[in-house]
């Protein structure tokens, strides 16, 4: 079991209630919601709220911890609508640096590079080295294992992980665990855990009491978006079950491109957007893939970062999603 001792928090809860939005949350099992900007979600003493990036809630304190999610920077990729996919990459890194509080991690939800070429490899982490926190996670996508079976990303990111690349560690108190879904993907097929990371899983979880706040970081997402597309895992469920005791579950995806939130009793789900190319919304296309047809001076707005912050003692999460066209917050 790879724990990393000693990095910082993350927490949530659910339930659901109001919002600056006018909307009554409470009593509801699910909750969803597209997001064409950025939004905030912040969980405090079980209730579920909602607001612009970059707007204060009264009464907040300033977070005692912060980590920045990246997803499917797709190194590699030189067609429309983006031809510069390195470039969005630093403009994403210049943002992170950017901000007034620096997070202390950064977590990668996969899809890297395009091909899983030696070189896309190089520039991926070259340009993600440059980011101002304190260390960086990853697990792959499908694009980045590839023809060798994640032999080339387990030589760069597989240090202390065990399988095709699962992991845990801990941070001020907060447990995270980097999942693999990815493996054997087949084109519009769900993805699939397995029966080896899962038995992992429950042994890693064991020991942790019900208290224990859990952040989980995997490519494809861990619940049904869309499964004639293959947005979403097959035996999440066998996952998820092992993690409803805990009071607080948080999970970060990739994979879809875009903003897709859900509230599932005591389980947030949150997938991100791409820094390379956005994909359309589930159903309306003929199928998933980049949205070819978009203006260059409307791509960066589609294209984006996630930060969660963490209050310590206050039990509340915070996910704010900015886009490349936006300022630092």
């Amino acid at each position: 079991m790879n724990r990393n001792r000693d990095q910082n928090p993350v927490q949530e809860s659910a339930a659901e209630k109001p919002s600056g939005d006018g909307v009554d949350r409470r009593g509801f099992l699910e909750c969803m919601a597209w997001a064409g900007t950025g939004v905030v979600w912040t969980v405090s003493g079980g209730i579920l709220s909602s607001r612009l990036f970059g707007q204060q809630p009264n009464g907040s304190r300033r977070a005692d911890f912060s980590f920045i999610q990246l997803s499917d920077s797709h190194i590699g990729f030189k067609k429309p609508p983006n031809q510069d996919v390195v470039g969005t990459l630093e403009l994403a890194v210049k943002q992170i640096n950017a901000l007034t509080d620096p997070p202390a991690l950064l977590l990668h939800t996969g899809d890297l590079t395009h091909l899983a070429k030696p070189a896309e490899f190089d520039t991926c982490a070259q340009v993600i080295s440059r980011a101002k926190v304190s260390q960086a996670f990853y697990v792959p996508g499908e694009h980045d294992v590839f023809g060798d079976e994640a032999k080339l990303y387990l030589e760069r990111y597989g240090k202390g992980t065990r399988g095709s690349g699962w992991q845990s560690f801990d941070s001020r108190g907060v447990h995270f665990v980097g999942l693999v879904n990815v493996m054997n993907l087949k084109a519009g097929g769900l993805g699939v855990l397995g029966d080896e990371q899962l038995a992992w899983l429950k042994q890693d979880l064991a020991a942790l009491a019900d208290s224990t706040p859990i952040v989980v970081f995997a490519h494809v997402p861990l619940w049904t978006v869309y499964p004639q597309w293959g947005w979403g895992t097959q035996d999440s469920a066998q996952a998820l079950a092992l993690m409803r005791r805990f009071g607080s579950v948080t999970v970060l995806n990739g994979h879809i491109h875009q903003i897709l939130q859900k509230v599932e009793g005591n389980i947030t789900f949150h997938t991100a957007r791409s820094t390379a190319f956005p994909q359309p919304e589930p159903g309306k296309a003929e199928s998933p893939g980049p949205i070819k047809t978009v203006a260059a001076d409307k791509l960066k707005g589609m294209l984006g970062i996630t930060r969660v912050n963490y209050v310590e003692g206050r039990q509340s999460l915070a996910i704010a999603d900015t886009t490349l066209e936006a300022g630092p917050n």
